[in-house]
């Protein structure tokens, strides 16, 4: 039996360790041509990665109504978008986003439930309110976006 120190596998490892032999001249001919090859290669990559002109598209012309703008869009608007308004929130806000879509801004006042407290609010509002196309994008979202703060 061959000790465990003489065997192959000891010699190898052992050899993993050892410094490379390479002349001094060789390795300064091997670093310059690694770093010519590696500017090379970041050249060509960076010509590729160039972007060409991209043509964005808006998903949602009327994204200034989500509740960022002065007007509010009944059928895609989040119900944090009704914060601004002194007496809307959580109240009529909340039935307001379960119910609809809406297809004019009166329509709001046949949401069932809707108490007169609630009616007087919309109505002091009323004039901001605006009736968008439902994007399914902003619909999913309306109830609870996942912002809590």
């Amino acid at each position: 039996m061959v000790p465990p120190c003489l065997s192959f596998n000891c010699y190898s490892s052992a050899a993993a360790f050892a410094p490379n032999a390479q002349p001094a001249a060789q390795t300064a001919l091997n670093a310059e041509s690694d770093r010519r090859a590696f500017l090379g290669a970041a050249a060509a990559f960076g010509a590729a990665a160039v972007p060409m002109a991209a043509n964005a598209m808006v998903d949602y012309d009327g994204i200034q109504n989500l509740g960022g703008g002065a007007q509010v869009d009944l059928n895609n608007a989040n119900v944090r978008a009704y914060l601004r308004m002194k007496g809307m929130y959580p109240g009529a806000a909340g039935k307001i986003v379960t119910h609809g879509p809406y297809k004019t801004v009166g329509d709001v006042y046949n949401i069932p439930g809707l108490t007169a407290a609630e009616k007087d609010v919309i109505k002091k509002y009323e004039s901001r309110f605006v009736v968008g196309k439902p994007a399914p994008e902003y619909v999913i979202d309306r109830i609870n976006n996942g912002l809590y703060r």
